[in-house]
């Protein structure tokens, strides 16, 4: 049972604060980032020389000049394009690869923090909600960090210097910019409030489809067994129906915020042009510093005006990419913290006995629920061959669990050799955990018994086990996902084989290895421990009064250790 485990780098907190947390702990650790954004927004506001030098060479042509007066103008015009499609490009894949490393390292976190996480913990997401928040969910981090962050710096600094600029020119032009430009981020917050909380849902509902379609394919022989194909079709169908309905709110949602945006772009653009327009005819004579607008100023104020506009624009077509982005960044989150985690080993001492105390130990599943053990206490010595005899649903397997490190005990302690098992150093190696179903993986027999582990032959393991029969009969045939193929006798066997196939193994936890097994299998089973269990530590917990039996001692654990259903 030996693991390594990578730290997470996020604690994310809950609600409105810890989304703001968040989002603030995201951009300050990706320096890329807000280069990426400083190289946009500066792309942008070339624009306001070019803007200038197009309405100068537009009034020098009124004017009567010739080529000569507007040739370097036009160079000009052309290098800061040349520069400006430069800086803005060099800024979207600066931005693009900063999201691409936050949303690797976010999955680094959120898969360390899933095999952290203790088996026994009730909290623990589905296997296929959780692969599909960290590889398609997390997805939409990306278009999150780079092009929403971005755009949000740009629709912030882009519209401010080129209201300095319009302001010396025409104070009117620039009140009426001023007034236009406020509307659109106050209704677009609007809207990104219904937006996330629908991003969320829609998430929430393509995370337990997937859990749900993978659980049912897991179990397609027993649907089919028990006739209930049609019912699983109509629930599916109607999971999926529910899905469609969130994705085109989403999208509803986004199509309204970029309507927003559109409608008042346009009534400050269609306002600006009024008053250039007015005049330039000479109809309006007030607003201008100068006392009215020429050609030239008239058509840099007109120049600047869709300008001005164009971030919000901008923010207003990945507005949704924020919803969806905040949306993901909880969904990993709420991955890579809370519940229960199993328990480290740590870098100190190594055990030199393999003796087992549980002193008062206490266990609960979360922290608002009430002890499922309480104060219970044994010690087993190395070599011993013990059995937790009890009814289910008394503790028997959490009790293994304890044992194996596999969640923290809420109160007392649990040692190995002496040391506490959080202070004992390369423990896990040393035990093997075999349970009611192991899982078995699609591949060779061979294969699913060393697990990969250099130095380990199978042919002992396989004796040890008594499956060269079942060894025989499949040759280099693969084994199906999930033992498809064997027997529940043979699923149990190919686990003890896998532990026989361990050299470091000294001590053998065993979760109820005879139940939902006849007779005869069951004594083989019990004959095949017992063989492999020679001169090593054996815990069993079952209700079988026939294997507790063959055991050198019982330890009884009856309703006074239970408080709430533990298996």
């Amino acid at each position: 049972m030996g693991s390594a485990f990578l730290d997470a780098n996020d604690e994310p907190e809950p609600g409105a604060q810890g989304r703001g947390r968040r989002r603030s702990r995201v951009a300050k650790n990706r320096p890329g980032s807000r280069a990426a954004a400083l190289l946009q927004t500066a792309g942008a506001l070339l624009f306001i020389p070019q803007a200038a030098l197009i309405a100068l060479s537009v009034g020098r042509i009124a004017n009567g000049g010739g080529l000569d007066a507007v040739l370097w103008p036009a160079i000009f015009i052309v290098i800061l394009g040349i520069t400006k499609s430069c800086l803005e490009a060099a800024g979207g894949r600066l931005a693009f690869k900063a999201a691409r490393a936050e949303l690797s390292r976010r999955r680094a976190a959120a898969v360390a923090a899933l095999a952290r996480r203790s088996p026994v913990d009730p909290s623990r997401p589905a296997s296929g909600e959780a692969a599909s928040v960290i590889g398609e969910q997390a997805e939409l981090i990306v278009p999150y960090i780079a092009r929403f962050q971005p755009a949000r710096f740009k629709a912030t600094a882009v519209p401010l210097v080129m209201l300095v600029c319009i302001f010396p020119i025409s104070w009117i032009a620039a009140l009426i910019l001023l007034i236009a430009m406020p509307l659109i981020p106050v209704f677009m917050a609007l809207i990104g409030w219904r937006a996330q909380a629908a991003s969320e849902k829609q998430l929430a509902a393509t995370g337990g489809l997937n859990g749900f379609l993978l659980d049912r394919l897991r179990g397609l022989t027993t649907i089919r067994a028990l006739g209930a194909v049609d019912q699983t079709a109509t629930r599916l169908r109607a999971d999926a129906d529910d899905l469609k309905t969130r994705t085109m709110a989403v999208l509803r949602i986004a199509f309204l915020s970029s309507a927003v945006l559109e409608l008042f772009a346009a009534l400050g653009v269609a306002l600006l042009a009024v008053y250039v327009g007015f005049s330039l005819l000479g109809e309006i004579t007030f607003g201008a510093w100068s006392g009215g607008l020429d050609l030239t100023t008239g058509l840099f104020l007109l120049l600047l005006a869709p300008a001005f506009f164009e971030p919000l624009r901008d923010l207003s077509s990945v507005w949704h990419d924020r919803a969806s982005g905040e949306a993901a960044l909880a969904a990993l989150d709420g991955i890579a913290t809370g519940g229960l985690d199993i328990v480290k080993e740590a870098d100190g001492q190594q055990a030199a006995r393999f003796d087992i105390e549980l002193d008062d130990a206490g266990f609960r599943y979360a922290a608002d629920k009430p002890l499922a053990i309480d104060a219970f206490s044994c010690r087993i010595m190395q070599g011993e061959h013990v059995a937790l005899l009890g009814a289910s649903g008394s503790g028997k397997s959490t009790v293994l669990a304890l044992i194996a490190g596999l969640a923290p005990v809420s109160e007392g302690t649990v040692r190995i050799g002496g040391l506490p098992l959080g202070e004992a150093g390369d423990w896990r190696r040393h035990i093997a955990w075999i349970g009611q179903k192991p899982h078995i993986f699609a591949g060779s027999l061979a294969g699913n018994i060393t697990l990969g582990r250099a130095g380990t032959k199978a042919d002992d393991a396989l004796h040890a086990a008594r499956l060269e029969q079942v060894a025989a009969a499949y040759g280099k045939r693969p084994l199906g996902e999930g033992g498809l193929g064997l027997s529940g006798g043979e699923a149990l066997r190919l686990a003890i084989a896998r532990a026989a196939c361990n050299p470091d193994i000294s001590i053998i936890l065993a979760d109820e290895p005879t139940a939902h097994l006849d007779a005869a299998t069951a004594a083989d089973i019990t004959d095949s421990l017992i063989h492999l269990a020679k001169g090593k530590t054996l815990v069993v917990a079952t209700h079988d009064p026939r294997l507790a039996a063959r055991m050198q001692r019982v330890i009884a654990i009856g309703a006074e250790n239970l408080q709430e259903a533990a298996e």
